[in-house]
């Protein structure tokens, strides 16, 4: 940690320019991994859909008298009703989030 005590300005601008050179290693290797928030929030509601329309599959089955063990329709509708649930929770906080920066005075 550096003591902010004593340094000056040099100090301090170069130490800025070490931390905006690490940030943009960091977000060009992200890039080149191929990560992208829009991609990876759409694969996870992508999921979340999946899953929701495989408990409807299994309870249709079951509901139509199909050979399907009702513990297997219970644990993906539970599954199903945590990942909706967590989405939500997700939801709930970029919200917040967003609306904690739009506040902010600039």
């Amino acid at each position: 940690m550096i003591n902010p005590i004593g340094m000056n300005a040099e100090a301090l601008l170069q130490q800025i320019r070490q931390y905006s050179s690490q940030t943009q290693q960091v977000g060009s290797t992200a890039q080149t991994a191929g990560v992208n928030f829009a991609d990876a929030v759409a694969n996870g509601i992508k999921e979340v859909n999946t899953l929701q329309q495989t408990a409807a599959a299994q309870r249709n089955a079951y509901d139509a008298g199909q050979d399907v063990p009702l513990t297997d329709v219970v644990i993906s509708m539970q599954k199903s009703s945590l990942a909706f649930e967590a989405t939500l929770q997700i939801r709930n906080k970029v919200m917040k989030a967003y609306e904690d920066i739009m506040n902010m005075p600039v």
